[in-house]
Order: structure tokens, then sequence, then C-alpha cells
């Protein structure tokens, strides 16, 4: 199938810090597309991969689960690693839980993450009705385009196949049992007004990492998809400034030493 037009994925080769940044369940490299130019405009190496099933048609991602998006994103780290010194990994709701289980698995060779709206835990009664639900309903209505800024348009599907929504809640609750392995740096950004993943997400992730060095920024003005909403500047800006904290050879190229 053709990927729907803007669900491309992005990479750009720049200095010698990598940044690899993952998209949403359902989503695309779309909603994440202008924060990976800001980083690449300023220097650094960028990878924003489109997941397997995503980016065409629901029906796609009806037969793909979380090890075939969790596989896309590891080969990309590993990628990123073999040419950058250091790589830092970015990533919005399932996408900060696709992060964060790089990060616990990872170690070392994650310099730092950043997480916008990261989802921790599929809710509602509906979520426990998805083992059996999954083979009677094929789908539900879509998570797309909570976005409080006017004009704006997530490019995700008007669906969810509830065979992926299973594979992504036993995801979560792997990610959980993980989060006191993640021991880097980390940027958590996230949505008060949020009516996809609520706050309870961040809260439940801040207090079950292992990282100290930690900070947290409210997105006051923004919906769940903050990448593409009022607050996306300050998202773009607060990454790029915790990346040069963290790597201080940022924008600079060739040398491997930094400087």
């Amino acid at each position: 199938m053709p990927v729907l037009p803007g669900a491309e994925p992005y990479r750009h080769e720049g200095g010698e810090v990598g940044v690899l940044l993952c998209h949403g369940f359902t989503g695309s490299p779309q909603s994440l597309r202008p924060w990976a130019e800001y980083l690449a405009e300023r220097g650094l190496t960028v990878s924003l991969p489109l997941l397997p099933g995503h980016g065409t048609r629901w029906q796609d991602m009806a037969v793909t689960g979380w090890q075939d998006w969790y596989a896309e994103v590891d080969r990309e780290l590993r990628a990123l690693r073999e040419e950058c010194d250091q790589v830092f990994v970015l990533g919005l709701s399932m996408g900060g839980a696709l992060a964060l289980r790089l990060a616990a698995r990872h170690g070392d060779a994650i310099s730092g993450i950043v997480v916008v709206n990261p989802a921790n835990k599929v809710h509602g009664p509906a979520a426990h009705a998805l083992p059996v639900a999954r083979h009677l309903v094929r789908t539900t209505k879509g998570l797309a385009n909570d976005i409080a800024k006017e004009g704006m348009d997530e490019v995700a599907y008007d669906r969810v196949p509830l065979h992926a929504a299973h594979s992504l809640r036993n995801f979560l609750r792997l990610v959980d049992g993980e989060l006191p392995q993640v021991t880097q740096p980390m940027l958590l950004l996230h949505s008060p007004q949020d009516h996809v993943v609520p706050p309870a997400d961040s809260a439940r992730i801040l207090g079950r990492v292992s990282s100290t060095d930690v900070r947290e920024v409210l997105l006051e003005q923004s919906y769940h998809v903050a990448t593409l909403d009022h607050d996306a500047e300050q998202i773009f800006e607060e990454s790029h400034a915790f990346i040069g904290r963290l790597a201080p050879s940022v924008g600079k190229k060739g040398s491997t030493t930094g400087g």
C-alpha cells in the first residue's frame, strides 16, 4: 500500500549527535516532522522512522503488534549508534513508551530521553474487554487529531484495529515493569488537557523511573498531539537545550572528540 502523503519516514545526516524520534499509535512521522526538521536544522543527525502497519491504512496495522513497532525503533537506534557518538531518543504518546523501553534495555548507549504525553496504560473499561472483544469487533473509533490549534490536521487512522490495541495494552504493561531500569536523564513534557493520555500516565512514569536528572514541563496550551499544537515551539526549544546540555558537541561536524 502507498504511504499516505506526509506520513513518509524522515532521515537527515548531520553531526556526531544523533536523535531518534518515535511517533504514536495509529499516527505517523507527520506528527513529529516539524520537530525532526527543527533538530536537523541545528546540525543533528535525525531518524524518524515509519512504524510497521502505520501511515497506509488501518487494515495494515491490524496484522502488526508491539514486537514489530519496537523492532523498527530498535533497528534505527542501532544504526544511529554506528554513526554517532551520542544518541538521544524522543517520543510522543506510544512513541514515548517505545523510547522508555529502548532506554531500559540499551542503558548507556542512550544519552537521554525526551517524552511528550507518554502513554503508560490503556484506560477505561473497554481495555479489560480487549482480549475477547478483538475477536468480535475489528475496529473502534480513532484517536487522531486531539489538537487545540485550529487548522492543524494529524495524518493518522480514523479507526483503531482492536488486535493492535490489545497488543498495545500488553506492551504498555511490559514497559511499566521495566521503568525502574530507566536511568538516563529525562525531559518529560505533558499536557494537562489531554483527551487521549491522562496526566496520570506521566505521573506514574515520573514516579517509577530511576533517573535522577529529570525535568517535567507542562504544556498548558496543547492537547495530546502537542508537537503540532500551540506549545510545539516550546517542545522543540526545550528538547534542543536538553540535548545541548548533555552533548556539548551538538551541531558540530567531523571531530569525534567534540569541543
